[in-house]
């Protein structure tokens, strides 16, 4: 059985992409999260300009993180999300695929990597999860 994330490795990344033709950072979040689990996100595309626009990203980050449907996690599980400095600001998200990796997209095409070490490890500030992913994700 293939896991779910196989079919978003590759997609290409585009600037406030919200489909599988090409997606940003949040905008992988938001099609795997309304592929996978019927969860609709908000896009968030007309809160910064561009992904190199960091501060912006990061205050979106900082007023959703808590708020809402979203609680703080710190045993990460599949399709938590999984928030990262760039510089000084919270500006990348990734989901769990599976405890110690993630899928994202970086700049080029969505890939898994290890969150806990290298790069990422050094960048990672917390997890948070749906409140209604546990109703759609049987673990």
């Amino acid at each position: 059985m293939m896991h779910w994330s196989t079919r978003y490795l590759g997609t290409p990344y585009l600037d406030h992409g919200r489909t599988l033709d090409g997606v940003d950072c949040w905008g992988l979040v938001t099609v795997v999260y309304w592929m996978d689990l019927s969860i609709q996100l908000p896009s968030y595309a007309g809160g910064y300009v561009s992904t190199d626009e960091r501060a912006e990203i990061s205050a979106l980050i900082s007023e959703n993180k808590q708020v809402g449907p979203w609680r703080a996690v710190t045993e990460p599980a599949p399709y938590d999300v999984a928030v990262f400095r760039r510089g000084l600001h919270e500006s990348h998200v990734g989901i769990v695929a599976i405890p110690g990796r993630m899928l994202h997209i970086p700049y080029d095409h969505a890939k898994i990597e290890d969150y806990r070490t290298g790069v990422w490890g050094q960048r990672l500030t917390g997890f948070y999860r749906h409140v209604d992913v546990a109703s759609k994700v049987s673990q």
